[in-house]
């Protein structure tokens, strides 16, 4: 039995877009092509998507991907890693979790106190973030992921450690823009959403549809989302509105 590319892009939720990327790319060729052209898809293929999937969402770019995957031998032995990198993932993300939550708490304290945050102990504030397992899901955007790959690949683990910093402070400076009442399109705002447009772009051009469509994988695309709210609820949907406010007034 074999699926067409549009039933397997249902079931797993990855675009027919990045089907035939990873088609392209020789990390997953269809099971046949069809008279019609069409791209099929059979059950060994699904299995692999499966572990693609999976290491997609633990962070792991598509070249070490595509290593992983042509060297190993066994389905069950593979699977079985696998899932103790899952496990351990999740571990990770309740303490993670468990940061941004402390972290709240001290910084409402702090202010109602009226007294600046003070943090005793800086390395809290970054339990549970490893750069290493922590990478945002890009497999809606197989051109970008790419490039952040190259780009990942050329850090030192340092740097890494610090743009992953760099990045959580981001989604907490618009939580706080957030909770102080700003709108999506206020100049604060703005100015973050200005900071990220750049950064993308100093790895490749992104155009304002693409820009647009990052934005809505900030609230379709269930890590991003679970991501921006464990910093704060609604967080996911104001990053979505600032990015399109910013699409729509600075890029068209």
């Amino acid at each position: 039995m074999d699926w067409p590319i549009s039933e397997v892009a249902r079931m797993s939720g990855v675009t027919a877009r990045t089907l035939r990327h990873y088609d392209e790319t020789g990390l997953l060729p269809p099971a046949r092509i069809g008279a019609n052209g069409h791209r099929y898809y059979e059950e060994h293929q699904l299995l692999l998507l499966q572990q693609i999937l999976v290491l997609r969402a633990l962070g792991v770019g598509l070249p070490e991907i595509g290593r992983i995957l042509s060297e190993q031998v066994d389905e069950v032995d593979a699977l079985r890693g696998h899932h103790q990198r899952l496990l351990a993932e999740r571990d990770r993300l309740h303490a993670l979790a468990d940061t941004v939550s402390r972290t709240i708490a001290e910084l409402e304290q702090s202010r109602k106190d009226g007294n600046p945050m003070t943090v005793n102990r800086p390395e809290n504030l970054f339990e549970g973030a490893q750069p290493s397992q922590y990478a945002e899901n890009m497999s809606d955007f197989p051109e970008l992921a790419e490039a952040v790959g190259r780009r990942a690949a050329t850090m030192s683990q340092a740097d890494a450690d610090a743009a992953h910093r760099e990045r959580t402070a981001q989604m907490i400076r618009l939580a706080e823009l957030m909770a102080a009442g700003h709108p999506a399109d206020a100049g604060p705002v703005q100015a973050e959403i200005d900071a990220q447009y750049r950064a993308l772009t100093r790895l490749r051009s992104v155009s304002a549809e693409e820009y647009r469509a990052i934005g809505c994988s900030c609230v379709d695309n269930d890590t991003w989302r679970t991501a921006y709210e464990a910093i704060a609820p609604g967080l996911a949907a104001y990053q979505r509105d600032a990015i399109e406010a910013y699409a729509t007034t600075r890029l068209n």
